[in-house]
C-alpha cells in the first residue's frame, strides 16, 4: 500500500523549477553546463540549445535564415594592425571591444563589455573599413555568429576571431567580478585568464 502511495505522490508532486539556461530554448530538453548556442537573427538574441536543435541550424539557409548555429572557431591574428588614433576614432571608451556583422541591419556593430553588460557603440563606417582592410580576420567573419574581439594592451593590440557566445561569456565574467571604479584585482585576473584561454584555443594567423 505504501508503494502505491509513493507512486501517487510522485505523479501529483509539482515538477521541479528549472533555472534559465538548463533547458533547450527550442525544444525544452535538459542541458548540461556546456552546450551550444543558436543566434536569433531577427531578435538579435542568443539561445541555449541542445545538440540536435543546434545541428538543425548549422546550415545558414535553415529556418529561412532566422536562426544560425554559433560555430566553434577560434583564431588569433599576431599581425593585427591598429593604431591608437584608429581606436580613438572607434569611440570605444574601454580597453576591449567586439565587432560583429549584423545581417538584418546590414552593417557592423561594435560592443564593449562593462559592469552593466554589453554596451553598443556607434561605429563610424569609414574607420571600420580601414581597420577591416588591414586585418585578415575581419574579412573572415561569419555574419551574426562570429565576432572580432580586440583588446588594447600596453604596447599594442591583440585580436581574435571568436564565436559570438565567447564575447558574451566575457561580458558575464566582467559583470560578475567587477568591483568599484577600476574593477579590482579579481576582475582583471579573470579577464587575463579568459584571454589566455583564447590564445590556447586559437590558431595563430600572420607573424609569430
Amino acid at each position: 500500500m505504501s508503494d502505491g502511495l509513493d507512486i501517487l505522490r510522485r505523479f501529483t508532486r509539482p515538477p521541479p523549477r528549472v533555472r534559465p539556461g538548463e533547458r533547450c530554448e527550442m525544444c525544452g530538453e535538459p542541458l548540461g553546463e556546456e552546450h551550444p548556442h543558436v543566434v536569433d537573427v531577427e531578435q538579435r538574441g542568443l539561445l541555449c540549445t541542445c545538440r540536435p536543435c543546434y545541428l538543425l541550424f548549422s546550415n545558414p539557409g535553415a529556418g529561412r535564415g532566422r536562426y544560425r548555429a554559433v560555430p566553434d572557431r577560434y583564431r588569433y591574428d599576431a599581425a593585427f594592425a591598429l593604431t591608437d588614433a584608429q581606436w580613438d576614432e572607434l569611440q570605444i571608451p574601454v580597453g576591449m571591444a567586439f565587432f560583429l556583422i549584423n545581417s538584418a541591419l546590414e552593417r557592423v556593430i561594435a560592443f564593449y563589455p562593462s559592469p552593466a553588460g554589453a554596451t553598443e557603440s556607434r561605429l563610424p563606417l569609414a574607420t571600420w573599413q580601414a581597420v577591416a582592410g588591414a586585418n585578415v580576420l575581419a574579412a573572415e567573419l561569419e555574419p551574426d555568429v562570429e565576432a572580432l574581439l580586440v583588446r588594447r594592451r600596453e604596447g599594442g593590440y591583440e585580436s581574435y576571431l571568436v564565436p559570438v557566445d565567447a564575447c558574451y561569456e566575457l561580458v558575464g565574467r566582467i559583470r560578475l567580478h567587477w568591483r568599484g571604479f577600476d574593477g579590482g584585482t579579481q576582475a582583471h585576473t579573470e579577464i587575463d585568464r579568459f584571454f589566455a584561454r583564447l590564445r590556447e584555443r586559437s590558431r595563430k594567423e600572420g607573424a609569430p
